[in-house]
């Protein structure tokens, strides 16, 4: 699943693929919102993000499904 992370005061947004699923990432990110100092998440390489909650943006969460790839699809 595709994840994007927009950090006030940086132009460029924080994107990555996680293996959690939407209702993960949803609670973690109530969780950041409700108190705690900061929204941690954990990539498909295992890699840890971890952004301020003061600096965040938005989080956009996408779908679980992958895009298909080829010249199939038009």
């Amino acid at each position: 699943m595709e994840i994007t992370i927009g950090v006030q005061n940086l132009p460029r947004e924080i994107s990555l693929e996680s293996d959690q699923t939407p209702d993960e990432v949803a609670a973690a990110v109530a969780a950041a919102l409700s108190g705690r100092p900061a929204l941690e998440l954990v990539d498909v390489r295992g890699r840890r993000i971890i952004v301020p909650t003061a600096s965040l943006g938005y989080v956009e969460i996408g779908s679980e499904s992958k895009g298909r790839v080829g010249f199939g699809n038009i």
